[in-house]
């Protein structure tokens, strides 16, 4: 899975397109990240910028940001109705996919140190970044804003985590900076069959994670209850790491529970829109459908469509746009317009931006006669792992007719746990076919290297072999991974539906074809190591993969001729 991180920089600059525009293009030069949103707002003269990208890209686009945000905004000269310390105010990272928060959290505070070594500005640690469990909170951390960072830099307990120093006049320009690491925020709208805001109110004081204020008598129209501290005591909702208010919408003409939902590992989107559900039943109520807006994670949908797939005890093996028709369709994500995957999850759309042709996207046909053509890729890796993909379907469609299979219903999970896994066989040997043709190409470029000095003969020759240690690993990886579907299809072939026994044949025929086809791959590519300790261990450990293929493909075929032949 590529990893993509998303950053969310608010730029204390909300009127001036010019300077917006500068921090803007410096974050996009090279092209390594895209630019998915800028928000500027007049009041709060702020700009709220929303970019993704590999980690390293990203965080090299991070800094060019806020060198550039110091170079153009006065702090001094700064006013707004938006709570601020810095030129770059907050510079929060969130793992959108293939990355933990644990990464996220060492990308951040890494970050910060770069951000206060190079570019000296002082920069505060937030969120799941946080160095001590008050500066979790934002608001700890810009305590007294902009105006009160020459005090804070003289109180051991209140300067920043990196780059401390006493107020300059560099500081004085710049500010200081918080980056954080969180999860990402989804807003959410949830449709109601109601034109009462005070009810959606309701549902949503019920749901909310801090809830609603605890009345005298527990009656509505009962006086506040308050601590000894004199702050409000709340009854807290049902739904943690989440923030929710009812309006009602002019534009469709029905209210509606709007949320924030800011960690959905704790409140996924599926089970906060099932209680937003159950709240609104409860008050006699409907939730028509759901509005995403802006953007969602792909895990979001996928989770919810997963979730919707077991209440129905079908299979959750089946193809990705598939899961997502089941979740658009169960939480109504198309009611009030187009729910359209490519504009609204965030991978799809930078997929789309990146606009990449890949080997898989092309059809059957052009992928044929790219292979039939006179470029040498994609060759026989690519082939392989192709085929490799094939045998993991065929198990995975077993496993999914077996799930569904009349009279089987009793036997669902089992067979879609085996679909599923066979699923995340087929991905990555989908993804492996271009990255040998990838690896391929790496070689190419190396010969396009100079080598008219020592220096760039000796740098070529080693591109040279890490490239071709590179090209030999990858139809390695496809071994070991084509290798691993036949615990699959010999199971299918077992216990799955005996009027798909041959599928089951057929993808063990493929498995072995994909095993022994990529093996050809590593000897080959593996002939071209200097180093020969290496390759013989590769190569030792490809020849053992390739001996139990052939065994396993013998093991499945005999166990599908012998229930054909008692049919």
């Amino acid at each position: 899975m590529k990893k993509i991180i998303e950053c969310v920089p608010n730029f204390s600059e909300g009127r001036n397109m010019n300077i917006i525009n500068a921090i803007t293009s410096e974050i996009t030069k090279g092209g390594e990240v895209s630019l998915l949103d800028v928000d500027p707002g007049e009041a709060t003269n702020r700009t709220v910028v929303t970019f993704v990208g590999e980690p390293e890209a990203v965080i090299e686009a991070a800094v060019r940001g806020v060198k550039k945000a110091a170079e153009l905004i006065d702090m001094s000269q700064h006013h707004g109705a938006h709570p601020r310390m810095g030129a770059t105010d907050v510079l929060p990272l969130i793992p959108v996919s293939g990355v933990t928060m644990e990464e996220c959290v060492e990308l951040a505070r890494k970050l910060a140190e770069r951000i206060a070594s190079e570019l000296e500005i002082p920069v505060y640690c937030y969120e799941a970044a946080a160095f001590s469990p008050e500066r979790k909170n934002l608001a700890v951390c810009r305590e007294g804003e902009y105006e009160a960072l020459a005090e804070k830099m003289n109180i051991k307990e209140k300067a920043p985590d990196f780059g401390a120093r006493p107020f300059d006049e560099k500081m004085a320009r710049t500010g200081a900076t918080a980056v954080g690491a969180r999860d990402f925020l989804i807003a959410v709208n949830f449709n109601l069959n109601t034109t009462s805001t005070r009810r959606a109110n309701a549902i949503a004081f019920d749901v909310r994670e801090k809830g609603r204020p605890m009345r005298e008598g527990g009656k509505v129209n009962g006086k506040p209850m308050k601590d000894e501290a004199g702050n409000p005591i709340m009854i807290p909702g049902t739904l943690k790491a989440t923030k929710a208010i009812g309006w009602f919408i002019d534009e469709y003409g029905i209210a509606q529970v709007s949320m924030n939902i800011t960690d959905m590992g704790i409140t996924p989107l599926h089970v906060a829109f099932n209680e937003v559900s159950r709240a609104a039943a409860a008050r006699g109520i409907r939730v028509t459908g759901t509005e995403i807006v802006g953007l969602v994670p792909k895990r979001a949908i996928i989770e919810a469509g997963k979730h919707y797939l077991r209440l129905q005890q079908r299979s959750v093996g089946i193809p990705e746009k598939e899961i997502i028709k089941i979740a658009v369709k169960s939480m109504g994500l198309d009611e009030l317009k187009e729910f359209d995957p490519a504009e609204k999850i965030i991978e799809y759309k930078l997929e789309a931006e990146n606009n990449k042709k890949k080997l898989v996207d092309l059809t059957c046909i052009d992928f044929a006669d790219n292979t039939a053509s006179e470029s040498p890729a994609p060759g026989g890796g690519s082939v392989s792992a192709y085929m490799g993909a094939l045998a993991a379907a065929l198990g995975t469609m077993v496993a999914n007719l077996s799930s569904h299979k009349a009279g089987w219903d009793d036997r669902w999970n089992e067979f879609s746990e085996q679909a599923e896994r066979g699923r995340i066989l087929q991905d990555k040997l989908i993804s492996l076919v271009d990255k040998d043709t990838e690896a391929f190409n790496k070689i190419m470029a190396v010969f396009a290297m100079p080598k008219k000095t020592e220096e760039e003969k000796k740098l070529r020759a080693q591109c040279l072999q890490d490239a071709t240690l590179y090209a030999t690993k990858i139809p390695l990886e496809t071994m070991k991974t084509a290798y691993e579907t036949f615990d699959l299809l010999e199971s299918m072939a077992k216990t799955g539906n005996p009027s798909s026994v041959s599928d089951s044949g057929v993808g063990a025929l493929a498995a072995r074809a994909a095993v022994l086809g990529a093996f050809l791959n590593v000897k080959i590519n593996a002939a071209g190591l200097k180093d020969r300790d290496v390759a013989e261990k590769i190569l030792a450990e490809a020849s053992e993969i390739a001996e139990k293929a052939i065994k396993r493909e013998m093991n499945v075929i005999e166990i599908v001729n012998g229930i054909i032949d008692k049919q």
